[in-house]
C-alpha cells in the first residue's frame, strides 16, 4: 500500500493514514499501518532484526489524514508527554448531516466508553468513569443539507468528534456507528485529520503538516 510521508527525519514519522487501515493490530487480523510503517522502515533502511516505531496517538478504522510515530523511545516519551499536556495540535475537517445551530462554538460533553461493545456514550459528570471532552468548530459551508466543519481538538477521547457531533443533531456523513439513522450502508465516513502540529523532541521547532480529503462526495459538495 502506498502511504503519502507527509514528514519524516530521525525522531519522526508522519504520514497520511489510508481510510480503513486500523493503526495497530486488532480482532480482526488485517494487516494495519504500525505494521506497514515497521516494514517500510525495515526495507528502505535495510535494518536488521526488529525496527522501533512508537505509537503516539490514534486515528478510528474509519478515518483518513495525519498521523505521527515515534522512530525513537527518547521521541516516543517526550511526544507521549506532549500529548498528555494537550499540546499536540489536532485540526480535523468533518462533513455532517444539516445545519450546525451555530457557525462556530465550543462542544463540551462528558463521555464513557462501553469496552465490550467499543460503542462511546455522552453521560453526566457524575458518572464514574466519565471523562471530559472539548471541542472547537467552525463551519465553512452549507448546502444540500450538509455542512463541512473544521474542529480543532482540545481533549482526545475515543470516537471523540463522532459522539459529540452526534449529540449537537449533526451525525457525520457516513458514520455507521454514530449516525446509523440517517446515514446508508457502503458510505464512507467524511471525518479527516487535516492539520498536524507537534513540538520536535529534540529541536525547538514546532512541526506542522497538511493532509488534504479526496476530491470526491462528499467532500466537493
Amino acid at each position: 500500500m502506498d502511504i503519502p510521508i507527509l514528514y519524516e527525519d530521525n525522531h519522526l514519522l508522519i504520514v497520511e493514514k489510508p481510510v480503513n487501515v486500523p493503526v495497530q493490530g486488532d480482532e480482526s487480523g488485517d494487516l494495519d499501518l504500525l505494521n506497514m510503517l515497521k516494514q517500510d522502515l525495515k526495507i528502505r533502511y535495510q535494518k536488521p532484526g526488529n525496527v522501533y516505531l512508537g505509537l503516539v496517538h490514534r486515528l478510528d478504522r474509519p478515518v483518513g489524514g495525519a498521523i505521527v510515530f515515534a522512530k525513537t523511545s527518547k521521541a516516543a516519551s517526550r511526544l507521549s508527554n506532549e500529548l498528555r499536556k494537550q499540546a499536540i495540535e489536532r485540526e480535523y475537517l468533518a462533513v455532517v448531516r444539516g445545519k450546525m445551530k451555530q457557525p462556530s462554538g465550543k462542544l463540551e460533553n462528558y463521555l464513557v466508553k462501553d469496552r465490550q461493545k467499543n460503542i462511546v456514550h455522552v453521560t453526566k459528570s457524575s458518572v464514574k468513569e466519565s471523562k471530559k471532552a472539548v471541542l472547537y468548530y467552525k463551519v465553512e459551508t452549507a448546502a444540500e443539507g450538509l455542512s463541512r466543519v473544521r474542529v480543532q481538538l482540545e481533549t482526545g477521547r475515543p470516537h471523540q468528534i463522532r459522539v459529540q457531533l452526534n449529540q449537537a443533531g449533526n451525525p457525520i456523513y457516513g458514520d455507521q456507528k454514530y449516525g446509523q439513522k440517517v446515514n446508508r450502508p457502503g458510505e464512507q465516513i467524511a471525518l479527516w485529520a487535516e492539520r498536524l502540529s507537534v513540538k520536535h523532541p529534540t529541536k525547538d521547532e514546532i512541526i506542522t503538516v497538511y493532509s488534504e480529503p479526496p476530491e470526491q462526495y462528499p467532500w466537493n459538495f
